[in-house]
């Protein structure tokens, strides 16, 4: 069966057997995207507390570059792995002490690391990385809430603890993270201010943003000041121009690079690195803003399994608009 490893999932090559078998994009050693395959191997089997999920669409996230190149090397186990860190698809099998799924269920997970695998046509997860895929989305949107969605909503309702009334700065407004965060903010009843090039101004809007700035035209700093929260997708000189913008007592959560505590400490505000993990209660709100359609996720472009590289390599151009998903199966007519 598959052994689940930190970092991606690690599975056996198909053995001439009876056991079932299904399609999954393997790396076999780090480097290009050259080393992407897809190729037959045995279908994981759920354990007493899994849940074994037929996928229908995974989601492309920068993560799984970085994995694929070797960056991750000491949270990834032995070859052969298999990437993605979240899926959607209908509940295959579940094990005997699983309660809240059956057979059946149109569902949206976010694996840990020590779970992932979703670029496959079966993937194995635990109950609290689930939710129920909201009928107002179909799966291929449901797959690109997952890993992204969970990111903006911990970091800015659970760890910044946006109020209505507040004001938020975004930068990268218009990728994965950065489009869902705006949504996020805006049916928590913020005002939002976030940052894009010129050819997302008009999507930027369109996501809901109050305040539109062109990067590559204007300083944020010119126009945003003394925000509650600054969510910070793009690191380095971004990060380092935030302390200005931020109000005494307010906060930087940064989901790449760690803010610098003698900064922080000048400004009087706060500061923290990111790392989103799954959490069930996350899924669940996330659900129900789909379901109430103040949440979408946007896809811009989707790739069958066979093109994985070409997908890979449009996520890693780190200009992605929304999100990149690979195609696994047919969407199920319901």
């Amino acid at each position: 069966m598959a052994l689940l490893v930190c970092g991606v999932m690690a599975l056996e090559a198909a053995p001439d057997s009876g056991r079932a078998k299904m399609r999954a994009v393997v790396i076999h050693a780090y480097g290009g995207p050259e080393v992407l395959k897809l190729e037959e191997v045995v279908r994981p089997e759920p354990a007493n507390d899994e849940v074994l999920i037929q996928v229908v669409a995974a989601s492309i996230n920068p993560v799984d570059v970085a994995i694929r190149k070797g960056y991750l090397q000491k949270l990834v186990g032995n070859f052969p792995l298999v990437p993605g860190m979240d899926a959607a698809g209908i509940v295959e099998k579940v094990g005997n002490k699983v309660t809240k799924y059956k057979k059946g269920d149109p569902v949206f997970a976010f694996f840990t690391l020590q779970d992932e695998g979703g670029y496959a046509e079966f993937v194995r997860a635990k109950e609290d990385e689930l939710a129920l895929k909201p009928g107002t989305v179909g799966f291929a949107q449901a797959a690109g809430a997952g890993a992204a969605g969970a990111t903006a909503w911990e970091a800015l309702i659970d760890t910044a603890n946006l109020r209505a009334g507040q004001t938020v700065l975004i930068h990268g407004g218009s990728g994965g993270v950065g489009h869902l965060a705006i949504q996020i903010a805006k049916a928590r009843g913020a005002k939002v201010f976030t940052t894009a090039s010129t050819a997302n101004q008009e999507f930027l809007r369109q996501m809901g943003a109050d305040v539109t700035i062109d990067y590559t035209r204007t300083k944020f700093e010119d126009v945003a000041k003394d925000v509650d929260v600054v969510l910070d997708t793009v690191g380095r000189d971004t990060l380092e121009r935030s302390y200005d913008v931020v109000k005494k007592g307010g906060i930087i959560v940064s989901i790449v690079d760690e803010p610098k505590p003698a900064a922080l400490e000048a400004h009087g505000i706060r500061g923290v690195t990111f790392r989103c993990t799954p959490k069930a209660g996350v899924l669940d709100e996330l659900s129900k803003l789909m379901e109430a359609k103040k949440l979408t996720p946007v896809i811009s472009q989707t790739f069958p399994m066979a093109q994985v590289v070409q997908a890979q390599d449009q996520i890693a151009t780190s200009h992605t608009r929304g999100k990149i998903i690979l195609q696994i199966s047919d969407e199920p007519v319901r």
